[in-house]
């Protein structure tokens, strides 16, 4: 069996290399304080790029818990860069007026509902630009001559519903009583249009783009606001906004992603997948406005497109990732390709373009998510946040490659401990991502439920494989796991175990898994099935029993769609005998189990039958649930998110830095950072 590891090559530059006179590893207080760019946009001249920064209430140094905020700030330069309104200002939407004398935004003023705002580039306050009475605005775009704001909104307040509620007649009737958003389209001007126009759209409306000529929008609509929906059913509705007719359907098949119209109005760009049963929208297309039909532009070929935006000159701008790496590629308007330029060692996520200027946003193995623009082949780096990582000394990263059992080529991203692995190997952690239609870059990967640096400067290795069923290698890799739940996209862990065991970097009697959603089946998987393999787990909104995930799920038509090809009563039997918890009578595996107790894609029934079917068939594994509340299908607020990280360090440290799966199980509340607890909720 050939398990002979294939190292890429690494694109480091001489300030990766080298590190600071003062390192220090990483830590999770570290992680509770990160930001990164969060929205960008470009005025129309290209002179000035207006953007937010991500950030989370730094709980550990006292601020009050809360979910992310978003603050404006505007550059016109590398390392330019302004605050442009209030620190407890946390803006959405953000983007400039057509004339590029304000800057727009969606903001929530003082318990006001959601509104769009506006603030001259130039200097002056914020002033509202348009609302629609008594809900909130959940996105808008402007009209190409600046005379009208369009915006999405929720569904109008069922006023006899509400006092029924306050009565106490609360019931809620499962998937029956679903409730559409709007479309408004209001004037702008010194003051605000107090009857903003309804514009009829269909079903349930998630997105819209206008036109250059302001007369024709697309929206990106689906039956119901069912998640369901959304990944079989969305489809791009060509619309009149000044009749309000639907002029065309673009009948794409499968999942449907980023849809941008080009500036003569003629095309749209649409990332979409090539069959209902195509995991992801990973294609990109080229669609005819006047009849609909759609052509793809890089079908069969291994990468995923990420985000696409039209040239005032008619050219399209895509980001492409090809593996674990990243590149822009130019097309023309005909869909031939004009150029291609390798991102290098960064990740580019996403592209805005205006007035002549390119800009993306890209992380890379040592910072997260910044502004950069392109030009004449080159990235342009505009900003520097978390100017502290200076001082990190950070574990080597690089891209690995390893053949699995059956002769397929693997890659992942594997991140050494700092300083190397010891002779015998360091321990190592697989961080497995969800989806499993999704992929891992080799770019920044430290977060609240991955860890990264911090676990590499506590003397761990981590490796992040794309296994089968992964994005980023084409669609035919990606189809790779379907109706073959565990095998080979399971048996994909336990090869590159080996391999990074051989290769010397893994201590073969100390590796464990760690994972979210598919990564959290993975992991239970890991800890029963394959118990004899690893060490410890960290299982995070995972599944455990396939039958019961169907019924309790909200994506019951994907799940057929694009992972399992059959439905449980197909073939009771062989759906159980891919659950966990059927494997249980192999379990010897310390496993900590985490999910957010109002989790609706993976209900936290999943993580209760793991969790009992342990406690009680194999009393002496170390098992621990672990339920957030008010959480969902993944932690979003700042307190929830520093837990989780401490929770997950401190099972590895207990059980997979030792080796012993015997070990006394650490203390049922983590030690907190100092001054953390005891300022208020700040909950929004």
């Amino acid at each position: 069996m050939n398990r002979k590891l294939v190292f890429a090559s690494l694109f480091a530059s001489a300030s990766l290399i080298a590190g600071a006179a003062n390192a220090r590893p990483m830590t999770p207080e570290d992680v509770a304080k990160l930001e990164s760019v969060g929205t960008i946009a470009v005025s129309p001249d290209g002179r000035r790029i207006a953007y937010t920064t991500a950030s989370l209430p730094d709980v550990t140094s006292g601020e009050a818990n809360g979910t992310t905020q978003q603050q404006l700030k505007l550059a016109t330069g590398p390392e330019m860069a302004r605050t442009f309104l209030p620190d407890d200002v946390s803006v959405g939407g953000v983007e400039f007026s057509p004339d590029g004398r304000m800057i727009s935004f969606l903001w929530t003023k003082d318990g006001e509902k959601r509104a769009v705002w506006g603030i001259p580039v130039d200097g002056g306050a914020q002033r509202k630009l348009a609302e629609v009475d008594g809900v909130g605005v959940s996105s808008y775009a402007w009209s190409p001559d600046g005379s009208m704001i369009h915006m999405l909104t929720a569904a109008a307040e069922d006023t006899e519903r509400a006092s029924q509620n306050k009565a106490g007649f609360n019931a809620i009737v499962y998937e029956e009583e679903a409730r559409l958003n709007r479309l408004f389209s209001a004037r702008v001007g010194e003051e605000i249009d107090e009857n903003p126009r309804a514009v009829t759209i269909p079903g349930y409306v998630s997105a819209f783009h206008v036109a250059p000529d302001g007369r024709m929008a697309v929206v990106e609509s689906a039956p119901t606001p069912q998640i369901d929906d959304a990944y079989t059913s969305k489809r791009a509705h060509i619309i009149d906004l000044v009749t309000g007719e639907i002029t065309r359907v673009v009948e794409t098949p499968g999942k449907l992603g980023d849809i941008e119209i080009s500036p003569d109005g003629r095309q749209l760009s649409m990332i979409a997948g090539v069959d209902v049963n195509d995991p992801a929208d990973t294609t990109l297309h080229l669609v005819d406005v006047s009849t609909g039909q759609y052509r793809a532009l890089n079908a069969g070929m291994p990468e995923a497109a990420v985000d696409a935006e039209w040239l005032a000159d008619g050219r399209l701008a895509a980001v492409i990732h090809k593996g674990a790496q990243s590149a822009l590629r130019l097309y023309n308007n005909d869909g031939s390709v004009a150029g291609e330029y390798p991102g290098g060692e960064l990740i580019l996520t996403a592209v805005e373009a205006n007035g002549g200027t390119i800009a993306v946003e890209a992380n890379a193995p040592r910072h997260p998510t910044e502004l950069f623009t392109w030009n004449d082949g080159g990235f342009t780096r505009w900003t520097t946040h978390n100017p502290w990582l200076s001082e990190i000394d950070f574990g080597n990263q690089r891209t690995v490659t390893y053949t699995a059992r059956d002769g397929q080529a693997v890659e992942g991203v594997l991140i050494e401990p700092v300083g190397g692995a010891p002779r015998g190997g360091a321990p190592l952690i697989l961080n497995v991502h969800g989806g499993p239609e999704a992929h891992e870059s080799n770019g920044w990967q430290t977060a609240y439920s991955k860890p990264g640096q911090v676990a590499a400067g506590e003397g761990y290795a981590v490796f992040l494989p794309n296994y089968r069923g992964s994005t980023g290698y084409g669609t035919a890799f990606s189809k790779q796991h379907q109706g073959r739940y565990t095998d080979p996209e399971f048996t994909d862990l336990v090869d590159a175990k080996r391999a990074l065991v051989a290769e010397g970097i893994a201590d073969p009697d100390r590796v464990g898994v760690t994972g979210g959603s598919y990564g959290g089946y993975a992991t239970g998987w890991s800890a029963t099935a394959l118990s004899d393999e690893f060490v410890a787990g960290v299982m995070f909104v995972g599944i455990s029993n396939q039958i019961s995930k169907f019924g309790t799920t909200d994506i019951p038509y994907e799940m057929y769609n694009a992972h399992s090809l059959a439905w449980p009563w197909d073939d009771w039997q062989k759906m159980l005998e891919v659950s966990p918890i059927y494997h249980v009578d192999k379990a010897n595996t310390p496993l900590l189990i985490m999910h957010g107790a109002e989790d609706p894609r993976v209900a936290p029934s999943q993580s209760y039958e793991l969790y009992r079917s342990i406690k009680v068939r194999k009393p002496d594994v170390p098992v621990r649930l672990v339920l957030y509340p008010g959480e969902g299908h993944g932690n979003s607020r700042a307190a929830a998110r520093y837990d989780y990280n401490l929770r997950m360090m401190d099972w590895f440290d207990t059980y997979l830095k030792t080796g012993d799966r015997d070990a006394e199980m650490p203390g049922p509340r983590p030690a907190l950072a100092e001054g953390t607890v005891g300022t208020g909720s700040g909950e929004d």
